[in-house]
């Protein structure tokens, strides 16, 4: 039976998509980005045992095999283990079967319109995701994945096919930007964005304005905005600093940015064609 590392499950969700969804975030990710605000799920755990003797309500123990191993009824969230993890990981997690998290679908199913699998990546996973999304159709849910769209969906398209589309991370264009920003040239995403809007499966992009960083702001916006044109909503995202990793902050900044110049951004992407582009 295919199982796959869920970091968490939110039942109810109003920010992972439209209306109410569930929202599935699985383990693991292809980038390593500086501003990520759950760098817990970037790796897989390595079981080096430093959280175990700190984890104030003893969820945490050690296995036969040296594996560190979760007790999820005595844990109370209090993450003291992603804290203190220095491997951007987190030993909570489950290795779920796709009835597994159906149960949990199951239960929310009347008051939800659909899943959004995250991550992490969540591509990662893709065929679970495809056998995930065949049966949440059955129950006449829709299925959404947001993506840092580092995945070949063009090489292997099935998850597509029982999926209302793709919530895109166009991150940086510029390929130095994108390799500082997010340790990756960024080139598959921008592969995925005309593919996506091609076929039409491009649900909607999002791109982050950072303070101070006029000239790639300027640089991906005209670039997202010229693509997709009034193909999808275009999400103009303020940076917002909490969560991030210290050692982050001082090459991107501790400051938040300000609405009105995300605003900025969003009128030269409406100008550009991309109708649809507002700031979150």
């Amino acid at each position: 039976m295919k199982k796959a590392p869920v970091n968490k499950i939110i039942q109810f969700s109003n920010v992972d998509g439209p209306g109410n969804r569930t929202a599935i975030f699985f383990q693991g990710c292809t980038f390593n980005c500086m501003f990520c605000h759950n760098p817990e799920t970037i790796n897989m755990c390595r079981s080096c045992g430093i959280c175990v003797p700190k984890c104030p309500a003893e969820a945490l123990s050690t296995g036969t095999g040296g594996e560190v191993l979760w007790d999820f009824k005595k844990c109370v969230q209090c993450d003291t283990c992603i804290r203190l993890c220095p491997h951007d990981a987190s030993p909570r997690v489950n290795w779920m079967s796709v009835e597994d998290v159906m149960q949990q679908v199951r239960r929310c199913a009347p008051y939800i319109d659909g899943i959004t699998c995250s991550g992490g990546e969540c591509t990662l996973q893709a065929g679970f995701m495809t056998e995930l999304f065949r049966e949440v159709r059955k129950l006449g849910k829709t299925c959404l994945i947001d993506s840092n769209g580092s995945f070949d969906f063009e090489k292997e398209p099935e998850v597509l096919e029982w999926s209302e589309g793709v919530m895109l991370d166009v991150k940086a264009v510029e390929r130095g930007w994108s390799e500082t920003l997010i340790s990756d040239s960024g080139d598959m995403v921008l592969k995925n964005l005309e593919y996506l809007k091609k076929i039409g499966k491009l649900f909607e992009v999002r791109t982050i304005i950072f303070p101070g960083r006029d000239v790639e702001n300027e640089y991906t916006v005209r670039y997202v905005a010229e693509k997709i044109g009034n193909a999808c909503p275009y999400k103009i995202i303020r940076y917002r600093p909490f969560g991030v990793r210290e050692r982050f902050q001082t090459i991107i900044g501790e400051d938040e940015t300000d609405n009105n110049y995300a605003e900025k951004y969003a009128r030269l992407a409406r100008e550009l064609g991309a109708a649809k582009a507002f700031v979150v």
